[in-house]
């Protein structure tokens, strides 16, 4: 579920291409690592743990599973370190590009970034290149169907919750947060049994950029690709107006 405004974050979603191929699962379980080892096992303690075992059951992992991969993080001292590593570049036309990646190896990680890059006629830039054209914010997403409020009874509660803007989509509410407001919001939210399809930190582009010809849309759409196939990528934000 994405929202559509300009304010949504226009970004590769990649549960949503990984799933098909079978990959979410170990994307979603190096989260769930990562949020244990951060801030233990309990994720009435734990938001960021929570927040992937909402996301890992949207995308129907069994609860068994979720467990397994907590247990797994909480008691195994010997178990895999992944490493949060970010990178920034361009694509064709200078179309902003950051990767958000979960690796056990950096430089394998960085050697398949760069190619993808490359490969789609773009390039790896310095960090910090891109970083200052998007917002970090937090992003809520209702899908209609599950929720059985009007718009304006959903804007009245996520603002008095502590949301700073509301958008009503096609098929979706968007609330937008500061980043550490998210949780306060998606608590409050919760206490209302108000159904989220995802609650996250996210990038935002502040302007968004055309590609009007076919050339370099396929070469950005292949960066795309790869970077998606690969599965030490958790996320990639661009600023490609599709």
């Amino acid at each position: 579920m994405s929202g559509h405004s300009k304010f949504a974050n226009i970004k590769h979603k990649k549960e949503k291409n990984d799933a098909a191929k079978g990959k979410i699962f170990t994307i979603l379980g190096r989260e769930i690592a990562v949020a244990v080892k951060e801030g233990g096992p309990d994720p009435s303690n734990n938001f960021k743990l929570a927040t992937v075992v909402a996301k890992a059951k949207a995308n129907n992992m069994p609860n068994d599973t979720i467990e397994r991969g907590i247990k797994k993080a909480a008691g195994d001292g010997n178990a895999v370190n992944y490493e949060h590593v970010v990178y920034e570049g361009y694509g064709p036309k200078g179309i902003a590009i950051i990767v958000e990646a979960l690796t056990d190896n950096k430089n394998r990680t960085a050697a398949n970034v760069r190619s993808a890059f490359t490969k789609g006629g773009g390039s790896i830039g310095i960090q910090g290149c891109v970083s200052f054209m998007f917002d970090t914010l937090g992003q809520i997403i209702i899908d209609k169907e599950e929720c059985n409020l009007d718009a304006d009874t959903m804007m009245e509660k996520a603002l008095d919750a502590g949301a700073d803007d509301f958008s009503d989509e096609e098929d979706s509410y968007e609330i937008i947060t500061a980043p550490e407001n998210l949780e306060t919001v998606t608590k409050a939210l919760e206490e209302l049994k108000i159904p989220m399809a995802s609650s996250e930190v996210t990038k935002i582009p502040q302007n968004y950029v055309e590609l009007t010809d076919e050339e370099s849309v396929k070469s950005l759409q292949r960066t795309l690709d790869l970077l998606d196939e690969d599965d030490d990528v958790q996320y990639v934000y661009t600023n490609w107006d599709e």
